[in-house]
This record gives C-alpha cells, structure tokens and sequence, in this order.
C-alpha cells in the first residue's frame, strides 16, 4: 500500500473542511480526485505531502505517519513552481544538492527530452518559454528526485486547450514508464476519467467533505469510445455534488467497478 488515509478530518476555526476520509492508494496507481470548488481537494493533497496534518485521523505514505514534507512525495502544483533566477537545467537539478548537481546533469537532460523539451532549452530562464514548456520543466524537476508518490495539484488548469491535450498524453506515458503511483488534483471531469485508472469524487456535506464515489477506471483513454465516457462523466459530477451517496451495485454489467461511502 503507498498512502492510507485513515479517518482524516480537517477543520479550520471550527468549520469542518473534510469529514472522515477513508483512503488506500496502492502503489502504481493514477488516482484523480474531483469535486466542487471548496469541497478540500487541495487540502486532501497537501495532507500526503505533510504541508498539513490532520486535526483527527492519520496519513501514512508507504507505511509511515506523514510529518513533514520529504522525497517521498514530489509535487506539481497549479503555478509553475520554478525558480526565476535560474536555468531550465538549474530548476532541474536544484532539488539533488550541490555535490550531486554535476554529476546528474546527463540525467537532467535525460528527464528533459523525456518531457518534450530539447537540450537547447536547458540553458533558457523560465520567461523564455511558454506556459507548457515551464510546465514540463517542472515535472521534470519533480520527477528527477524520483519519488515513490507524485502529487499534481490543477497542475494543467492555466493551459490553453491544445497545450493541456499534450501535456495530459505526457503525463500518462510517463506514468505508464515510471510506475510512480500518482495523485491528480483537478476540475476536469474528462481529464480525470482519461488519466486516471481510478477517480474519486468529494462531495460537501453539512459535515465537511467525504468520498462521495471511487470508480476504477483502467481500460480508459483519450480515444475511448464517447458514449462510455460521457456516461463516466455524468456519473462522476452527480455524484460530486451530492452530499451523501447510497452503497452502489453495478446492475448494468459495466466493467467499471464502483464503490462508495456514506
């Protein structure tokens, strides 16, 4: 198992953010998350990374209590997280330390080309390149520390269209090559069914936020047929919008899987 989450609440001044998740996430898989603005995404994901803890409940990540941020998990968030003084190569490889730095720089480079950026691009600063390319910089940067967890938070959502549609194919090869079990925060109903191989909804309660759906989803992609994925979709949102979803059974022979929580 690669994260359990056990219980979790989290409440601020007495409003109460998330009520009694309950996760187990085993290594290797691509889980998305999604829900209504508010409903705790970002906070479920920065309780794995340890930038925050739980005011109930515990978060273990490969079988330890989470306390603080550490190598263990990486993480791409919404704006690019990359230093403007620096280098494409020096973003990279600022996380590996001064000794290590020149003795990693082929492998720099390796992660680079990995993500679609030349060599070239390696001694450009972060306002020579574009919204995409500064992204895929920094999922390289996250990658190179090669973290057993990766967390992404909306890391797609100030993409334009076209740019979004292929750093969304990257992320899945990489994946795919990587075997590094992965956290998707996002909005996008869609990119979340296409990437995930399991998606789980928040929904608000008058409690806080709970898993409202988990669906695995392992066959799917971005050419998937449309009426399947339509169908997802809808399921997906209604449930993220209700507060509390009945135990479901699939009486349709769906291949998909689907439990949920009250």
């Amino acid at each position: 198992m690669s994260i359990k989450i056990e219980n979790a609440v989290v409440e601020y001044a007495a409003r109460r953010i998330l009520n009694g998740i309950e996760l187990e996430i085993e290594a290797g898989e691509f889980v998305s998350i999604v829900g209504e603005t508010g409903c705790g995404k970002s906070t479920l994901l920065r309780l794995i990374l340890a930038e925050e803890r739980p005011t109930e409940g515990r978060v273990l990540v490969q079988e330890r209590e989470r306390s603080r941020p550490d190598r263990t998990c990486g993480y791409v968030p919404q704006r690019y997280s990359l230093f403007p003084d620096k280098t494409v190569l020096e973003n990279v490889m600022f996380g590996l330390g001064w000794r290590k730095r020149r003795e990693f720089r082929e492998e720099a480079l390796r992660y680079l080309r990995h993500t679609g950026l030349q060599e070239s691009d390696a001694k450009k600063y972060p306002h020579q390149l574009s919204g995409g390319m500064q992204q895929r910089v920094a999922i390289a940067q996250a990658l190179i520390m090669k973290p057993p967890v990766l967390l992404m938070d909306e890391a797609f959502s100030a993409l334009d269209p076209g740019t979004r549609r292929g750093m969304q194919r990257l992320m899945k090869n990489l994946w795919r090559e990587s075997g590094t079990t992965v956290v998707f925060v996002t909005h996008n109903t869609r990119e979340a069914v296409c990437l995930g191989t399991r998606v789980i909804a928040l929904a608000k309660g008058e409690h806080g936020a709970s898993v409202a759906l988990d669906l695995e989803v392992p066959h799917l992609d971005f050419d998937s047929d449309e009426e399947e994925l339509a169908r997802l979709i809808a399921r997906v949102e209604a449930a993220s919008v209700k507060a509390e979803w009945p135990l479901a059974h699939d009486d349709d022979a769906s291949p998909v899987r689907t439990h949920t929580r009250v």
